[in-house]
């Protein structure tokens, strides 16, 4: 596997805990295009990540949270 492709990994790893997410599993598949004529490499990461959101909290404007897709 590619160097560049870990630290892209790593990176976006890096930037979704930055944002508060926990990254609870991580793929990284590293394959040869077959579509393109070119030897480089090609990379997909799949990311699965969670976040707790706090139930309680209001809104920006001021307001409770009212969504109709929040369990009450």
């Amino acid at each position: 596997m590619d160097e560049d492709m870990l630290a892209d990994q790593k990176r976006l790893v890096a930037l979704l805990e930055s944002e508060g997410w926990e990254v609870t599993d991580l793929e990284l598949s590293a394959y040869d295009s077959p579509w393109a004529d070119e030897d480089d490499p090609e990379a997909s990461v799949t990311i699965t990540a969670r976040r707790a959101y706090d139930g309680d909290r209001e809104d920006e404007a001021g307001g409770s949270d009212d969504s109709q897709f929040r369990l009450k």
